[in-house]
Formats: C-alpha cells, structure tokens, sequence
C-alpha cells in the first residue's frame, strides 16, 4: 500500500512538471491567500485616504465650525454692558429652572418658566420665544442665548408684549443699563466706558474683601473655639 502511494504521488508530481495537469491546490491557496490580504489593503488605502481629505479640509478652513465649542464662553467679558452682580442674578435664575442640570432651558423648561412667572405661553409663543434668540438652532436656550434676551431688553430690541419682552419684566432682574453705544458723542463713550471699566473693577475688589473679610471670621470663630476648649482642660 505503501509503495502504490508513493508511486502515485511520483506520478503526479511528473504530470505536473511536464505540464500535463493543472496544480490545483496551489492555485486555489494561492487565491485564498489574494482575497484575504485585498480587503486588508483596500481598507488601508480606504483609511488613508478619508484622512488626507480631513486634513485637506482643516487646511482650507471647512472644518473649522467643528472645533466651535471648543471656544470658553465668559458672559463677564462678552457682556459688558451688565454688572458681575446682574449677570449673577440672570445665571441664578436660569440654573433655577434649569430643571434637568444639562445647562440649557428646553421648551418645557421655558413654559414651566413663564408659568411660574405669571405669564403663560401657547405652545407656538414658546418655540418663537427660543427661536429669536437661538442661535446654534437646538430649539433650546444656553445660558448665552439666555443673556441675549436681557441684551435685547436692555436695547429696547423686545415688544412689551413678546414673549421675551414679558419675561425680561417679570424675571426681576434690572436691565435698564444703558451701554456705550447710547452714549451722544465719542468722548462721552470713552468716559462711559471708563466708568465701566471701573465699576467692573470695583466689584472684584468688592467680592475679594467679602472674601478676606469671611476667612477672617471663621479664623476668629476657631480661635475662640480653642480658647474655651483650652479652659476646660
């Protein structure tokens, strides 16, 4: 059994040699081998070439509106025209009705807001009330867009009647400050923004006194605490 095997595979090996059948199994190895590294190399080339596009794109400046968020927002510096104090109390009262803690008032954040305010809106007032200030359009209110209301109030921008107008009014919160632009001529806008520039300053002194001022009392308190202690030992 043993030497009709061999001669056999002698046989074969002659047949191929001399061309007279056909290697199949070396070929369909080797096709196996083809298919299993082309999508390899198909989804390199695939890869490669979605990032040379991307890169492409930041180059001409296409994919800049993606890295937009990345932008640190300061409603101090973006919004002069209103004190740390005001700007305090707009961000008190958007975190109060902030219900769900996400940092944005959705539409029943907002109908909640307006009800609780005295001033109920239809459903439609309400997606007015967020479109005429949203402007990332995410049909809800950041606390930026949140401000802009009370800019716009301030600028007389806002029908008493609005929506907007109604909920400037009735959130308590004085935005009656006049800013730069009113100002008649160029030398009262420089005074003006003079005075706000100090005024801005004067607060953070103010808000750090508080501060020293608060660390001293409770250095006082322990130190009074020590003492009694010390005497009953």
């Amino acid at each position: 059994m043993a030497t009709d095997e061999l001669s056999s595979k002698l046989s074969r090996r002659l047949l191929i040699e001399e061309g007279a059948e056909d290697p199949v199994a070396v070929d369909v190895l080797g096709q196996q081998n083809m298919s299993e590294e082309k999508p390899s190399t198909v989804s390199a080339d695939s890869e490669l070439g979605a990032k040379l596009v991307r890169r492409g794109e930041l180059n001409e400046g296409v994919g800049e509106q993606c890295q937009r968020s990345l932008k640190v927002f300061n409603p101090y510096t973006e919004f002069k025209e209103f004190s740390r104090n005001q700007i305090k109390d707009m961000e008190r009262l958007f975190k109060t009705y902030d219900a769900g803690k996400d940092n944005y008032i959705d539409l029943m954040e907002l109908k909640l807001m307006m009800e609780k305010l005295g001033a109920p809106q239809t459903h439609i007032g309400l997606k007015n009330m967020i479109k005429e200030v949203d402007e990332d359009l995410d049909n809800k209110l950041s606390f930026r867009e949140f401000l802009l209301i009370f800019r716009k109030a301030a600028a007389g921008e806002l029908a008493e009647d609005s929506g907007l107008g109604v909920l400037a009014r009735l959130s308590e919160i004085d935005v009656s400050t006049e800013g730069v632009k009113g100002a008649k001529t160029f030398f009262e806008a420089k005074v003006q923004a003079i005075n706000e520039s100090n005024r801005f300053e004067a607060e953070i002194r103010q808000e750090q006194e508080d501060k020293k001022k608060h660390v001293e009392e409770q250095k006082q308190r322990r130190t009074a605490f020590k003492e009694l202690r010390s005497a009953f030992k």
